[in-house]
Order: structure tokens, then sequence, then C-alpha cells
């Protein structure tokens, strides 16, 4: 082990570990439909909760409703997703996948994500609850701290 990689955490290299193969993982389902990051992520949410609301969608992506509207608009158009008005509220839209997520190239995503959640249903709250401040405490001093350019 080099004197660099002795110094870094187990946590971090386990966690930049997962997130280089979870990204590797995006990368390949981005390039094989000709996608962008955003719209893999809203396609997964959009699958796991079939007929969200955009609303609901803008909550989950952290983007306006305008934003949303023109990446479910986009996606209508690729036959990614399906916008159907609520028979109750004509008003209302819900939004379903057109995309299995048990086929490549959504299975690897669908297996990080799955085997991540099963890994923490084995950790205690208080543990998760350790971890996750850490990791806020370092995004907020990351997102805070000048830029070098």
């Amino acid at each position: 082990m080099t004197a660099l990689a002795h110094d870094i955490s187990p946590i971090s290299l386990a966690l930049a570990r997962y997130l280089f193969e979870r990204t590797r993982c995006l990368a390949e389902a981005r390039r094989a439909m000709g996608l962008n990051d955003i719209d893999v992520v809203a396609i997964i949410h959009v699958a796991r909760n079939p007929g969200v609301r955009p609303s609901d969608l803008r909550r989950h992506l952290g983007i306006t409703g305008a934003g949303v509207t023109t990446i479910v608009d986009r996606l209508v158009r690729r036959d990614v997703l399906r916008r159907e008005f609520d028979p109750d509220d004509r008003r209302v839209t819900h939004v379903y996948a057109m995309v299995d997520l048990t086929t490549d190239p959504w299975r690897c995503l669908t297996r990080f994500d799955d085997a991540f959640e099963a890994a923490l249903a084995n950790v205690g709250s208080e543990l998760q609850e350790s971890v996750a401040a850490v990791l806020d405490t370092a995004t907020r001093s990351a997102a805070l701290a000048p830029s070098a350019s």
C-alpha cells in the first residue's frame, strides 16, 4: 500500500470505488441511449415510482418546474417516458417510464442502487446517521470552498 493510500480512510476509499463503478454504469446507460445524467436519474426515478407527478420529480431532481417540463417533454418525444392525465383531475399529469430497469443498460445502475440499499439495511441507524453527517459536512465544506481557478 502506498503512503498516500495508507493516509486515506477506508470509508473514503470504499465510497470512491463505489461512486467510480456506479458512475461507469451511468456513463454506459447514457451512451447507450444518448442521454444526459439528469435524464437517466429522472428515468430511473419514474420507473421506480410509476405514475409520479412532475412536481414530485422536480423535488427529487432538485430543479425548477420548467426544467422538469423540458426533461419530460424531451423524453416523451423519444418514447422513453409517457405522460397521462389524471382521470379525476385533467389538470394533473402522471409520468410513466417506457424502459425496463431489469434489462441492460439499466440493470447495472439498479443493481448498484439495490445493493447499496440492501447493505444499508444491515447497518444500524446510528452509524448511518454518523456517516451521513460526515458526508454532508464534507459536501458543504467543499461547496463553500473557493474554486482554484
